[in-house]
């Protein structure tokens, strides 16, 4: 068995375990040794669909020290006009990039792809079996305890009978290579993002929406991506949209209320304005998005699906004929699992959650900086508070309280307060510093108004969650 000497032992190159990395590395002199299951960096972006993307734009995704696209801005499609998304296989490539430009000609960083830890601390290789016994001098830092999954690595809660066509949406861009003749119908099952990004996909790609139904167990509530874009161009709806947000948060009287109020100011969208979404996930979409998923008129919303056979879909309370030579697309895998918020920095052992809710690159970013420059684990944890990730409108209001209460704790903090402005992956603390110096007029009053709504929201919102939890 061979030995293993290390500050830091990180579980998990993807997003979090790499952007956590990269300001370690930026702000010690530690050594890092990362250990992951994949053979490339990259995480789940490894198993993912090769048309996913990004939900926000890619100037505030990756690691701090190295940028993420080219700052150019679509000029076709549902997102013309918008900053772009990268793809998952620019992701995959960005993140190989990070680390073989980046982290391991630091000469501190040690990459063992290809390997897991196991529950008696041994590193053991997946290829070989051979296996290593860690020293950890500083501490271990989960990477993975939201255990993020995608379709491909995913197993179906429902039954799927022998016989259907039935595929993860991995194999879509690979049907004309299959002998079999093309599909009769497309059902997609799910409605999160993945489902989202299929429609867009099959839509774009030149099928009928006639030719698609939708399962769709739960609508879910969609942040508009047009709030979040870059750059002082779109300051009225990235700022503007945020008082907005903070003004509804204040005014509302019921969680309905909040959300109906997110919506006619266009901070919130929903594809079938005649339903109430029962989701609410942080999926980010375009309006275009929106108005191309809208052309699906097949929508099957039963609750979920328990089996698919020959003749259709079985659902608790009835069975969907659905015609012979259908294929059924799974996009039924969760994103984050549900675990429970836990204190990040404890003996030895460091559990990276997000302190700014949606946003895992940045929260990781923040977490490994708070680690490098603060001294015991009671004042790293008190800046450092998990944010609950939301399902459910009714989640939604203790998720934003969560996020204020962080961004107060880091404003009383000088250099922190600094850090965060600097950090690429903050997205709009420059652009409001920016106005906040420029003397206009118009800037200066939509700063106000945030500034204004932010302590009535905080208690509205702590109201609101207070009587969604009883």
């Amino acid at each position: 068995m061979a030995d293993l000497d290390t500050d830091y032992l990180i579980i998990g190159a993807g997003a979090v375990g790499l952007a956590f990395a990269d300001t370690l590395l930026d702000e010690t002199d530690a050594t890092i040794t990362i250990v992951d299951r994949h053979g490339k960096p990259g995480g789940h972006w490894n198993d993912a669909y090769s048309f996913v993307a990004l939900h926000q734009p890619s100037a505030f995704y990756g690691v701090n020290g190295l940028a993420l696209g080219r700052g150019r801005k679509e000029t076709h499609g549902p997102n013309t006009g918008l900053y772009e998304l990268a793809s998952g296989p620019e992701v995959s490539g960005y993140f190989d990039t990070v680390m073989r430009q980046r982290l391991l000609p630091s000469g501190r960083v040690t990459y063992l792809p290809m390997s897991e830890v196991a529950t008696d601390g041994r590193v053991v290789s997946r290829l070989s079996g051979e296996t290593m016994r860690p020293t950890v001098r500083r501490k271990t830092v989960d990477a993975t305890y939201y255990g993020t999954t995608v379709p491909s690595t995913h197993q179906p809660k429902y039954k799927v009978q022998s016989g259907v066509r039935f595929v993860t949406p991995n194999a879509l861009p690979h049907l004309s290579l299959g002998r079999q003749a093309p599909p009769s119908r497309f059902v997609i099952v799910g409605a999160g993002k993945t489902a989202m990004d299929v429609g867009v996909w099959l839509l774009q790609s030149g099928l009928s929406a006639a030719r698609i139904t939708w399962v769709m167990p739960r609508d879910s509530w969609l942040l508009n991506r047009l709030n979040t874009q870059p750059g002082e161009e779109f300051f009225a709806h990235s700022m503007g949209g945020q008082a907005a947000q903070m003004e509804a948060c204040a005014a509302a009287s019921s969680i309905d209320d909040l959300f109906d109020r997110l919506e006619a100011a266009g901070t919130m969208l929903r594809i079938d304005q005649t339903v109430r979404p029962t989701m609410m996930h942080y999926a980010t979409i375009s309006a275009g998005e929106v108005e191309l998923l809208r052309t699906i008129k097949h929508v099957l919303r039963h609750g979920h699906v328990r089996e698919i056979d020959a003749n259709g879909l079985r659902f608790d309370d009835r069975h969907v004929a659905i015609e012979a030579g259908a294929l059924y697309i799974d996009c039924t895998a969760t994103a984050v699992e549900k675990r429970p918020p836990i204190p990040m920095f404890q003996a030895g052992r460091i559990t990276a959650q997000l302190v700014r809710a949606p946003q895992p690159a940045f929260s990781a970013a923040l977490v490994a900086y708070v680690e490098a420059r603060y001294g015991d684990d009671a004042t790293k944890n008190a800046l450092c508070r998990p944010v609950p990730f939301p399902d459910r409108p009714e989640d939604w209001p203790r998720t934003i309280v969560a996020n204020l209460a962080n961004e107060g704790a880091w404003s009383k903090d000088k250099a922190l307060r600094q850090w965060i402005r600097q950090c690429r992956l903050d997205g709009f603390g420059k652009v409001a510093a920016a106005a906040g110096v420029s003397g206009d007029p118009e800037k200066l009053a939509v700063l106000g108004r945030i500034q204004a709504a932010i302590m009535p929201a905080l208690g509205n919102l702590t109201r609101l969650a207070g009587r969604a939890a009883s």
